[in-house]
């Protein structure tokens, strides 16, 4: 579904990603894992559309998105959460799922009842601005907008950082849920290795820009972990 060939991206004079391969097939949940400051979120970046490439391609969906603005990318159904959420404190929960809407292919212009379902608290809450929600309830609804464009791909950069315990397993179910009941495909950037174990089918670990290691999920052991993720 989403191939990135010899990617490159620098900031200034620093070279960030070096000559970048990455395949996630379609209906899978792959989790991009690695130390701070070794480019996942940088490479997010590059692949939404919100930093450009020194060289290299991707191809989302069969089609060439290499050169494409971050909208186009949202409408053809890549969903993202970025790092920090980035929800607008000062719109109402609802004003919030509705920004979402304004990507959607089907020009739905309703918030899916689906959204709700998945997330409670966003209905009970819906009227009340983002600003005065919990860290973990802004996260639900920033995953909640990103669905709201109905994504054939849904993207997170590390959903579970600074939140309550209770809310990252909720957070899990609800990933687990949308990949393997409804064949969601899913890129999650996670340090949490427990959460990440949970989700994930496979794994890509980043050093200095570059994938040091990967595989499926059960061949993420003990000594990769040591060696590519404890500090």
């Amino acid at each position: 579904m989403l191939r990135i060939s010899g990617l490159n991206q620098f900031y200034g004079g620093s070279h960030i990603l070096w000559d970048l391969d990455l395949e996630i097939p379609a209906g899978s949940c792959v989790c991009l894992m690695g130390r701070n400051g070794v480019g996942k979120t940088t490479l997010l970046k590059c692949i939404m559309g919100l930093l450009p490439l020194a060289s290299g391609s991707i191809r989302f969906d069969g089609r060439d998105i290499t050169t494409s603005p971050a909208e186009l990318r949202a409408r053809i159904g890549i969903g993202y959460v970025p790092q920090g959420r980035e929800i607008f404190p000062q719109l109402t929960v609802e004003e919030n799922l509705r920004l979402g809407l304004l990507a959607r292919r089907d020009r739905q212009r309703q918030i899916p009842e689906r959204i709700f379902q998945l997330f409670p608290v966003l209905k009970e809450m819906r009227h009340r601005r983002g600003g005065d929600l919990s860290g973990g309830q802004q996260q639900q609804l920033a995953i909640g907008r990103a669905l709201a464009i109905d994504p054939k791909l849904l993207i997170l950069d590390e959903p579970t950082e600074g939140i309550q315990p209770n809310i990252v397993r909720q957070i899990s179910d609800i990933i687990v849920r949308l990949n393997r009941e409804e064949g969601l495909t899913v890129l999650l950037v996670e340090q949490k290795l427990a959460f990440a174990r949970r989700a994930g089918q496979q794994f890509f670990i980043m050093e200095k820009g570059r994938i040091v290691a990967q595989g499926p999920m059960a061949k993420l052991d003990d000594d990769i972990v040591q060696r590519h993720l404890s500090v």
